[in-house]
């Protein structure tokens, strides 16, 4: 072997001298990424602190106009449930009083229009196009619950044909 490099001398000590300073480079990165990483954490914890401050200080500031409310209005009115011994300024009015006829009237009006809505709904409801409608939706249902009803059929005489087969393979295998 002889001590001639395929390369100069000062390439390979250039490469290398490059490859330790990308290393440098990567390492001084990687030192700054952590303290600003670090930075972010003691901010973020200081923003949560002042959060629980503030919600703690809202609910003192709550509790204490709430305190504040409740005093006022017992210093203003104290215990009153009921105003029975005081007297009024104002009678209430006496309602009104409706004639005989007109109170008649007003009740068979009422039972009328009750009437004509109920027939209404009772036509409506009764029509042939809702009859039809209605008499689809039972069949489409009835079919749909025949079909599941196939279904689980199905799937219980498989179950139970496996549990056979494994009670006969288990019984098959201790003969044996």
């Amino acid at each position: 072997m002889t001590g001639d490099w395929s390369m100069p001398a000062w390439a390979a000590v250039g490469a290398l001298a490059l490859v330790a300073l990308l290393g440098v480079a990567v390492v001084l990165l990687a030192v700054g990424l952590g303290r600003v990483r670090a930075q972010a954490r003691r901010a973020q914890d200081a923003v949560e602190a002042l959060a629980v401050r503030l919600d703690d200080e809202r609910t003192r500031r709550l509790a204490q106009e709430k305190a504040d409310a409740a005093a006022s209005a017992r210093a203003a009115d104290p215990f009153l449930i009921t105003d029975l011994g005081t007297q009024r300024e104002e009678p209430a009015p006496d309602a009104p009083v409706v004639d005989a006829p007109l109170f008649a009237d007003l009740v068979l009006r009422e039972a009328a229009v009750q009437a004509g809505s109920l027939a209404a709904g009772l036509r409506r409801a009764l029509a042939p196009e809702t009859r039809y409608r209605i008499r689809a939706e039972v069949r489409r249902e009835v079919r749909r619950a025949r079909k599941q009803r196939k279904v689980e059929t199905r799937l219980a005489r498989r179950a139970w044909a496996a549990r056979e087969r494994a009670a006969g393979g288990d019984a098959a295998g201790s003969a044996a």
